[in-house]
């Protein structure tokens, strides 16, 4: 029996109780003398997933993606989302009450600069924006003639009677034979950081950094091992680690003792005050520090400095233990979905499927390894239509029967204390039509234009994201999401700061592992998308005059051979696939049991061009 564990299908409130707390809302912007407020989906630490009590921007609105935000004014109201959201929000909220506008081009603030009238005063809570987003709020408002008003109290929280308490998960230590570096070494490396950047301390605002820099992992939100916390790390003396005392054991309180001073998190901010107040210049990450800590350092004669947080890059280019933790990951992870793939293609033709069915038993082939600790993100399983939302999660009412004819695409991923997965494929259940062929063809083949590349050292992902585009782009096509994100291990599934994007300035290094997913998505009709995990390794090339870098596939799944038209691909990709296919035959096929090893044999046969 297939049981998820992990992921739930339950829908969204809406309807009267969202309606009822909007006019709460507006009463109680009238009693704080606001004519709006910003509610973004964000923590204090702008972490991509957040705690249940955290869920301002869901409870509010009914949205329930990982990325957005809403502004309330007292006649109006909107919810802005980015392309991968578009669909999911007008399905979500009550676009009689609210509407639905870009997160992106043109962003939020030119429709305040429209709609806010002079004299008006537009709340927001300091604790849940950076400065570089207050600051375009301000500029917004300026223009409208209105007034930006910092909070103290978010007005959500006031009217949230049943608002969730803070998470306590217990904190572990991360094994050295994972973590691979000793956390003194990590902080070591910091404060040569800390001395580059000429800061006097450094303030850990993501968890992430402090999760890595300490080496333990959390269970305070949703599929990310993460423990929420803040860290501060001085030019000189003690790091100190503020984290609730409650999720310590004793063990862990000793471990962390060893090279830091242990307070809990209201601390932070006496902290920070008594050290601003001696004149330093404190660095904040200028992507997770929260507005309140400029603020606050401000206000006591400190200088905060905006920078990018120098852990970012130091735990995105991962150290050979950890290395060697995600492929052995990846071969657990790809008997996994060997046997998923071979269920699914076994069951799913007889048309008795539903997209929940699938979503579970993927969740338990995964637990059938032992070694799932969690999924690190929840599972999008779409069919038909479905499958054309690109960030779609299924619901006991959108849940919808896997028919012959449709494809079937999975976007799924685990969490292993040795590495942290995430593959999609694309599945054709029964005959798949010429245009899905076509479709699926050009996204492979840019998918294996980013496999095969080469590229110098400075490259960055923006540099190479074309590559993933071009067949789409020749046919008028393309897809509104970036071609890759950064992958941490065990640690968050979407990390920073490199990525695969018109947007990723951060040049890729050695030892940074990142998604390579282009797709394509037919509104209504069908969604096609093809990841693979990459490793960025040395590529060795002959008379090469300068040193090149290249991907390693970590994953290892095979590909729909169905879908793909090898008439329409070159001899160099058709080999790319073949040498795929038998690298995954040979890597994954000891772990399975024999009915899956007939399966897999005949899934990555030989693809050859028809005469």
């Amino acid at each position: 029996m297939f049981e998820a564990q992990f992921q739930t299908f339950e829908d969204p409130e809406g309807g009267v109780a969202l309606t009822a707390r909007l006019s709460a809302f507006r009463e109680e912007l009238l009693r704080r003398q606001l004519t709006g407020f910003v509610i973004p989906r964000a923590d204090s630490q702008q972490n991509e997933y957040v705690a249940p009590s955290e869920e301002r921007l869901a409870w509010l609105t009914g949205f329930t993606g990982s990325a957005g935000l809403a502004v309330v004014l007292i006649g109006e109201a909107a919810v802005f989302v980015d392309g991968r959201y578009t669909l999911q929000a007008t399905r979500q909220v009550d676009t009689t009450a609210w509407a639905v506008e870009s997160l992106i081009e043109p962003p939020p603030e030119n429709w305040l600069t429209r709609h806010l009238k002079p004299g008006d005063r537009l709340g927001f809570d300091p604790w849940l924006h950076t400065s570089a987003a207050a600051e375009r709020l301000a500029k917004a408002c300026a223009r409208a003639g209105a007034e930006l008003v910092a909070v103290d109290g978010n007005p959500v929280d006031a009217i949230w009677t049943e608002r969730p308490a803070p998470p306590l998960g217990p904190v572990k230590i991360h094994p050295a034979e994972f973590a691979g570096e000793s956390e003194r070494d990590k902080l070591a490396r910091i404060a040569a950081e800390i001395a580059r950047l000429d800061v006097d301390a450094l303030v850990l605002s993501d968890s992430h950094a402090v999760a890595w820099t300490f080496n333990i992992r959390g269970a305070d939100v949703a599929h990310t091992p993460l423990p929420l916390s803040y860290a501060l790390v001085a030019k000189d003396g003690r790091a100190t680690i503020f984290i609730d005392h409650r999720k310590l054991s004793n063990s862990v309180r000793d471990y962390l003792e060893r090279t830091a001073t242990v307070e809990d998190p209201d601390v932070l901010t006496e902290r920070l005050a008594t050290l601003a107040s001696t004149g330093a210049a404190i660095g904040l990450d200028a992507a997770t520090a929260a507005d309140a800590l400029s603020r606050l350092i401000a206000a006591h004669g400190g200088k905060p400095v905006r920078l990018t947080d120098p852990v970012a890059l130091l735990k995105a280019v991962k150290n050979p233990a950890e290395i060697a933790g995600t492929r052995a990951a990846h071969r657990r992870d790809g008997a996994a979905l060997a046997r998923f793939l071979a269920w699914i293609d076994r069951e799913a033709p007889g048309g008795a499927l539903t997209e929940i069915d699938a979503v579970e038993a993927l969740e338990t082939f995964r637990r059938d390894t032992g070694a799932l600790k969690d999924v690190s993100f929840p599972t999008i399983a779409g069919t038909g239509p479905n499958g054309a939302i690109v960030h779609y999660r299924v619901t006991r009412k959108s849940n919808r029967r896997i028919a012959p004819g449709d494809l079937l695409l999975i976007d799924s991923g685990a969490q292993y204390e040795d590495g942290t997965t995430d593959v999609t494929r694309t599945i054709a259940i029964g005959e798949p039509t010429a245009e899905m062929r076509d479709r699926f063809t050009r996204v492979l083949r840019g998918h294996i234009a980013i496999a095969r590349a080469a590229f110098p050292d400075g490259t960055s992902g923006a540099q190479i994201d074309v590559l993933a585009r071009q067949f789409l782009w020749q046919a008028g096509i393309d897809f509104e999401h970036g071609t890759g994100h950064g992958v941490g291990s065990y640690l968050s599934v979407h990390e920073g700061p490199a990525r695969i994007s018109k947007l990723g300035t951060t040049p890729l290094k050695r030892g940074m592992i990142l998604s390579n997913e282009p797709g394509y998505y037919k509104t209504d009709a069908f969604g096609i998308r093809i990841e693979n995990l990459e490793l960025v390794v040395e590529k060795r090339i002959d008379g090469a005059e300068k040193p090149m870098n290249g991907f390693e596939t970590l994953t290892l799944a095979p590909i729909d051979r169905r879908l793909i038209n090898a008439n329409r691909i070159s001899k160099q990709e058709l080999a790319w696939v073949n040498a795929y296919h038998s690298r995954v035959r040979e890597e994954i096929r000891p772990l399975l049991d024999e009915a899956t090893r007939v399966w897999l044999d005949a899934a990555t046969a030989p693809l050859v061009p028809a005469d």
